[in-house]
């Protein structure tokens, strides 16, 4: 039993289909921001914040994992913002431990230095980050420290929307494919069916190019205008992410052979000319089948293992186990979502549809998916690693979206297998009846087999002698009646069948399965995109505070009031602090000293330190100019970090009555 489907009113429905995936794909690749460093900075030295007394020789930063670096990876910023590096950075891993070192100018003056870094996990991710440290005291500097991470901006936003497509055009290829292989061949001859899978070609390779051409500002300069550096490609072409993605074009290369034999031999060998086959012609049609079945198998593997290659599997633990895990897993998702869409566009563009298809790719879909939960299990725990990375991180948090999106998703197909188990039931019924009705065609064909000389002479009646030759009487007429008759008849059946609830109800839920299939893609590219759980709480417990330099600020300054009494005359009073703006990053900071009347005392000295005790972080000295009677003030103070912070007053009121006040506040 064949299924008609509909065309009117599909082509608006494919046409929404594509444009929300298109947009749902904007919008995820937006809300995700940059790409989360996947490696972290573990440790320096000097410490992050640390004041030390004569200029170090060079400085160190170490990693926890491997990195790639640049030429101009590492910056050391002076006070006026002048580069205090030599250029030469070093690579000092050893034992395990990644780090890297660059030298320093000698006779450095003191002040306040900042160190701004970049770098390439190896999972092929931008990570990028800056401290400060300072010689002798903290001072007023000039240098900035970067405000945009790398991979951010423009072409952070559209590397990552090629991404997406990439991911939605491997679905297309791999998973159209394979559901004309696996579940219906006749599907190679079918037009729509041919337009995915060509359009999942050429969306994959489309994007891939784009991919490769970004590569470079995207781990460089962040400027659109690189992409068509040719220095900065060659570069790229080293990396093994270059690597990665000169293989999946040299990859659909391949797969643009398969795709022409597909929908070329493998097609005319679906659907013979002459009726029916020979026992010769069915055995090359499955030596095809069996041949495209391996190498397109091959292919797409491969495909996938490019992903595998450049991503999170290629890094952390279990490497050797994680990275053909997820080429099953990636295999798993195009076969299942891939499959899909071809469904989709079987239901409501191609002119039939087999039931047996539909039961194929219910068998296939549910392989699919107990594949993928099975690796999905595999990945979750290499990537976060612990239940409180699970709730406490981003990648754990998109991670339970994705498996409550998947939840829903077979919740969905649940309900299809219903609709495919009405429309198998309703198939047993009517090839019953059609056997029914083809053994009373029987038996009415050898009682018209009495009439023939009946026959003979209607057919005698309806020719006329024409010279020596003998003409059938209305030969055209008699064609356009034939045609106009199985015309009717199979109107007729396409309304039968269109009002089928069984076939309504499986294309309503496959179409609400799609569509939560393009919000699940949307949220498993961001995933990717995302540091892993495991790494997060590596980088939140190192030493360094590099996690903790990335916390959001408090709105508005620090402002407080303490007493204080150093024990001598006119030793009694209150001071006043300020901290403009209150976070992180260069402060303004303002000391009002008054005495037990209110009006200000002038002290002869006010001096000031913070220490951050969690990360043993200080004290770090600051010595305020006077400003006014009763008035002090240091511009520039630079608190490295937001945290719970220790603040130390010491107020010295004469030659030796002096006294120190402790207060612990939280800068943002």
């Amino acid at each position: 039993m064949t299924a008609t489907a509909p065309r009117f009113g599909s082509a608006p429905l494919v046409r929404l289909l594509l444009v929300a995936t298109v947009l749902l794909g904007t919008v995820f690749t937006v809300l995700s921001g940059t790409a989360s460093a996947h490696a972290a900075l573990t440790g320096s030295t000097p410490e992050d914040g640390a004041v030390v007394a004569t200029a170090p020789k060079d400085i160190s930063l170490t990693f926890s994992e491997q990195i790639a670096m640049g030429d101009n990876s590492i910056r050391v910023l002076d006070p006026d913002n002048k580069r205090a590096d030599t250029g030469k950075i070093r690579d000092l891993s050893s034992g395990g431990t990644v780090a890297y070192g660059i030298g320093l100018h000698a006779g450095l003056p003191d002040g306040t230095y900042i160190v701004a870094w970049q770098a390439v996990s190896a999972d092929s991710h931008p990570i990028s980050g800056a401290f400060t440290f300072s010689i002798g005291a903290p001072s007023k500097t000039t240098a900035a420290v970067p405000s945009e991470e790398a991979g951010g901006g423009l072409v952070g936003t559209l590397y990552d929307i090629a991404r997406y497509i990439s991911y939605a055009g491997f679905i297309l290829l791999i998973g159209g494919a394979a559901f004309i292989l696996g579940c219906w061949p006749r599907g190679a001859s079918v037009r729509p069916l041919q337009r995915l899978v060509v359009q999942g070609w050429l969306t994959l390779t489309a994007a891939t190019l784009v991919l490769l051409l970004l590569r470079s500002p995207y781990t460089g300069s962040g400027k659109l205008g690189d992409a068509f550096d040719l220095g900065g490609l060659q570069d790229v072409l080293a990396t093994k992410t270059g690597a990665a993605l000169v293989s999946r074009l040299l990859l659909l290369g391949a797969a643009a052979l398969f795709v022409a034999v597909l929908f070329g031999a493998y097609a005319k060998r679906e659907t013979p000319q002459d009726g029916e086959e020979n026992e010769e012609q069915n055995k090359e049609r499955k030596d095809l089948t069996f041949g495209l079945a391996v190498g397109g198998a091959v292919v797409a593997a491969g495909i996938a293992g490019t992903w595998a290659l450049a991503e999170h599997a290629s890094t952390g633990i279990q490497t050797g186990l994680a990275m053909p895990v997820d080429v099953l897993h990636l295999l798993a998702v195009a076969t299942w979502l891939g499959g899909l869409t071809a469904l989709l566009v079987a239901l409501y563009r191609a002119p039939s549809l087999d039931n047996a298809a539909v039961r194929r790719f219910s068998r296939v879909a549910f392989v699919s998916v107990v594949v993928l939960a099975a690796t999905g299990l595999y990945q979750s725990w290499r990537q976060v690693g612990s239940w409180s990375a699970l709730w406490g991180t981003s990648y754990g948090q998109l991670l339970l979206v994705k498996v409550g999106l998947v939840a829903v998703l077979v919740g969905i197909a649940w309900f299809s297998r219903r609709w495919t188990g009405r429309l198998e039931q309703r198939a047993e019924a009517e090839a019953e009846a059609e056997a029914g009705a083809g053994a009373g065609a029987e038996a009415g064909a050898e009682a018209a087999t009495g009439s023939e000389t009946g026959e003979e002479t209607e057919t005698a009646a309806a020719t006329t002698v024409v010279g020596d030759r003998t003409v059938v009487a209305d030969s055209e007429r008699a064609t356009q009646l034939a045609r106009q008759r199985a015309a009717l008849a199979t109107a007729r059946q396409k309304r039968i069948r269109d009002a089928d609830p069984g076939r309504i109800g499986l294309r309503r839920s496959v179409l609400a399965e799609a569509g939560v299939a393009v919000v699940l893609l949307a949220v498993t590219t961001v995933l990717t995109s995302t540091e892993p759980g495991r790494t997060a709480e590596q980088e939140a417990g190192a030493t360094g505070g590099t996690a903790a330099a990335t916390a959001p600020a408090t709105e508005g300054p620090l402002a407080l009031t303490l007493p204080f009494d150093t024990g001598g005359e006119n030793g009694k009073g209150t001071v006043r602090l300020t901290l403009d703006l209150g976070r992180s990053g260069a402060n303004a900071m303002h000391i009002y000293v008054d005495g037990p009347d209110g009006q200000p005392l002038d002290v002869p000295e006010v001096k000031a330190a913070f220490t951050l005790t969690a990360q043993k972080i200080g004290p770090l000295p600051i010595v305020p100019e006077h400003f006014a009677p009763g008035h002090w003030s240091a511009d520039a103070v630079q608190i490295p970090m937001p945290g719970e912070w220790q603040l130390q007053l010491t107020i010295r009121t004469s030659d030796i009555d002096q006294t120190t006040v402790d207060k612990n506040v939280k800068i943002g």
